[in-house]
């Protein structure tokens, strides 16, 4: 037997649980997806797969979980914006994760993009497209958008995500070059 068939078959016994724990391993960007209604009201979404794809044409994308009530909105809409969310923003990201549709924006400053969507208030920065092409893609949705302008807005580290928290990029590199070094462990 080749080594692809057997890791093929390897890979087809992976557990969910044991997926994540490895993938959690893997630092991701928290950003929050933006949009706009017909009745111009905010909707959004954290994301932790948002990458760029393209320089010609200026594509990006993310992925989105097939139940995802804000992706039927963005999908209406036609446009979106991705805000990176800056360290200090764990909270605004809980929120947005987690909390009911209805009160995601509740008390958040923001403002239009250029197409439309909200650019939320202290992001590090933004990038406003249109929807450009939507792939079905396992349990999920790939959304590849259109750049149509884009900006950094504050020179403030980004939030990550990382072995299931948050911290920003700063504090994060730290905490792992002290664990790689061993300096966590002085003073124990």
């Amino acid at each position: 037997m080749r080594d692809g068939a057997v890791r093929a078959r390897e890979v087809d016994v992976i557990e969910g649980r044991r997926f994540r724990d490895v993938l959690g391993n893997f630092p991701t960007s928290v950003v929050a997806i933006t949009t706009t209604d017909a009745g111009e009201r905010p909707h959004g979404m954290i994301v932790g797969t948002f990458t760029s794809v393209s320089l010609d044409p200026p594509l990006v994308s993310f992925l989105a979980d097939r139940s995802s009530t804000t992706l039927r909105t963005i999908r209406a809409a036609g446009r979106f914006c991705a805000n990176a969310l800056a360290g200090d923003q764990e909270r605004l990201s809980r929120r947005m994760a987690a909390g009911p549709a209805g009160e995601r924006f509740t008390d958040m400053t923001w403002e239009p993009s250029p197409l439309g969507s909200p650019v939320l208030d202290g992001v590090v920065a933004w990038v406003d497209c249109a929807v450009e092409q939507v792939v079905e893609i396992g349990d999920h949705l790939l959304v590849v958008g259109r750049v149509h302008d884009l900006c950094v807005e504050s020179l403030k580290t980004p939030l990550l995500f990382f072995r299931g928290g948050y911290g920003d990029y700063l504090s994060s590199a730290t905490l792992l070059l002290d664990r790689l070094v061993g300096w966590d462990e002085i003073g124990r």
